[in-house]
């Protein structure tokens, strides 16, 4: 009987791992592993691939007794288990195909032929438990065993004569599944190293992309030449590109590193791949100094990459990263573009809806200031002219008061103004009041002195006026009104309480919600700004009593501070 030495066979098998690892370099190869869902055609090229290592382990395989002991197994076993069952049993039928054409008719021909197919479909329909194990070394191994077993069981069936199957089989038996077993395990533990390492890649790109973004907050303030110039400058310190390029849909806005004597911005664009770039939705890649397409004897720039910037779905510009050497562009440079591209339209998206707030909260004091009761500059008129005779003095008092009042409310809006402004166009407004309704209405001030804050302007007026003339106005004897401002470690809490008639409950619930009373449209308009300038946390807060009084509470946070109630 002649003997297979398991070293022989074990070298076989290390020659199908070494073509394995050279194969695991390959770009195309690792894209393949490590999509998580492939198309037919990624099936096709897989199952290729893998029945040509099955082809390899036929031909190196040795011969004995009419047979080979070989490591076709490998290749088909690996690409069941990373492709599924069509990659499986198709990479099985081309090793198992070939293996029964060399030597059609042979001792061991077709069951060899048979046992390739059938391991290949045996590992496709192992890819679900294996992708769920926690042990892949292992669980392949155990596999690999199981799967020549299957083999010399086969052989077994349908080699003839059975004397001379059972002899072979106590001849290569052993020595197949060990040494395969463990050549299907290594190999799959070459895939898993791919893998990692392409996921350590991704995170460590990922992560640049983020650090890279932290320190390019520039585009909150819109895409032009001085926030891409800036953001360009810090991409080019922190990676390993020649020159870092922005672009508008017309013309380069912003140039770092090498050509940046010639490559200015202000120049138009210089290449029909940014021109795609910007109309195709999708990202180019140039890799020679033809397809950048710059014309200057001395640049040095010889390949890059192009990614569209997008705001509102919208293309609007291009990122630009330059490398020195012809087709230099890697997946480390495209991924990181990419994730800078996202990371780029997404600063731009959110400026744009800082606009849109910035807008909406200057419209609502529009609407604010033109929600002025023309009833009440006719009372004002009315109440100054009765005192033009009694009272001159307090005549001319009121009408400063007056034009302040509308001073204020008729000036083009601001962002903020201080605290102690915004009291002074509330006397102006209550001195008014007083005057028409005499001892019925009181105002206190309890503004403390240390109070010092900003807040957006008519912010006050309308909680004032809803206190007196829905409050203290409706008692028979008037009321009291206290305007308060007093600082915590947040920020300023300032409140507007009145002793009248209240609220009623259901009233209450809806009162800040558009189904509310008609008549307190100020209210939710202040409800609605304190919201969108800070947060829904920010809106007022408002608690009354029927014939007890009315309290409403707004804070004005320190920053953006939150204030914990």
């Amino acid at each position: 009987m002649e003997y297979l030495s398991l070293e022989n066979l074990i070298n076989r098998v290390g020659l199908i791992l070494i073509l394995a690892f050279l194969l695991s370099r390959l770009g195309m190869f690792r894209k393949l592993v490590s999509k998580r869902k492939i198309s037919l055609l990624d099936k096709l090229a897989l199952a290729l691939i893998f029945g040509s290592f099955g082809i390899i382990g036929t031909y190196t395989g040795i011969h004995i007794q009419g047979a080979i002991a070989n490591s076709r197994v490998i290749g088909v076993f690996v690409g069941g288990l990373l492709g599924g069952p069509f990659v499986g049993i198709l990479s099985g039928i081309i090793a198992g195909g070939h293996r029964y054409l060399i030597d059609i008719g042979g001792f061991t021909a077709l069951a060899c032929a048979v046992s390739t197919i059938s391991e290949g479909a045996m590992a496709g329909f192992l890819k679900k438990r294996f992708d769920h194990s926690k042990h892949r070394f292992t669980f392949a191994l155990m596999a690999g065993f199981a799967a020549e077993v299957l083999q010399m069981v086969i052989i077994l069936l349908m080699a003839k004569p059975y004397g001379d199957a059972l002899e072979l089989v106590e001849i290569i038996g052993i020595p197949m599944i060990l040494a395969n077993g463990l050549g299907i395990a290594v190999f799959i533990a070459m895939v898993d190293s791919v893998l990692h390492g392409m996921e350590k890649e991704a995170s460590y790109q990922a992560q640049l992309a983020l650090k890279i973004a932290n320190r390019t907050m520039f585009f909150r303030d819109g895409f032009n030449g001085e926030t891409a110039m800036k953001t360009a400058e810090i991409i080019k310190e922190m990676t390993n590109v020649e020159a870092v390029a922005f672009t508008d849909r017309e013309r380069i806005i912003a140039h770092v590193g090498e050509g940046e004597d010639h490559h200015k911005p202000g120049i138009g664009l210089m290449t029909e791949l940014t021109r795609k770039a910007l109309h195709s939705d999708s990202f180019t890649i140039a890799d020679s100094k033809q397809d950048i397409g710059c014309d200057h004897k001395g640049c040095k720039l010889r390949s890059a990459i192009i990614v569209p910037i997008k705001q509102e779905s919208r293309v609007i510009g291009a990122l630009k990263l330059y490398k020195a050497e012809e087709r230099s562009i890697t997946m480390v440079e495209t991924e990181l573009a990419l994730g800078l591209a996202q990371l780029f339209s997404t600063q731009l998206e959110l400026s744009r809806i800082d606009q849109q707030r910035e807008l909406l909260a200057k419209s609502e004091l529009k609407a604010l200031q033109a929600q002025i009761n023309p009833h009440f500059l006719f009372n004002a008129i009315n109440t100054i002219v009765s005192y033009t005779r009694t009272q001159p003095d307090e005549a001319r008092k009121l009408l400063v008061h007056l034009g302040d009042f509308f001073r204020s409310n008729l000036q083009e809006p601001s962002d903020k103004v201080p605290l102690t402004k915004e009291i002074e166009h509330i006397v102006s407004y209550v001195e008014i009041e007083k005057a028409r309704h005499g001892d019925k209405l009181k105002i206190n001030y309890e503004i403390l002195p240390e109070v010092e804050c900003e807040i957006p302007p008519l912010l006050l007026q309308p909680l004032v006026e809803n206190a007196i003339k829905h409050g203290v106005l409706h008692r028979l004897e008037g009321g009291n009104v206290t305007i308060s401002a007093r600082n915590n470690n947040q920020g300023t809490i300032i409140e507007v309480v009145d002793n009248g008639v209240g609220i009623p409950e259901d009233t209450l619930d809806r009162l800040l919600n558009d189904c509310g009373p008609r008549d307190c449209i100020g209210l939710r308009n202040v409800h609605d700004r304190l919201i969108n300038l800070y947060g829904k946390d920010y809106g007022l807060q408002i608690t009354s009593r029927e014939d007890e009084g009315t309290r409403v509470r707004m804070f004005i946070p320190n920053g953006q501070e939150v204030y914990a109630q």
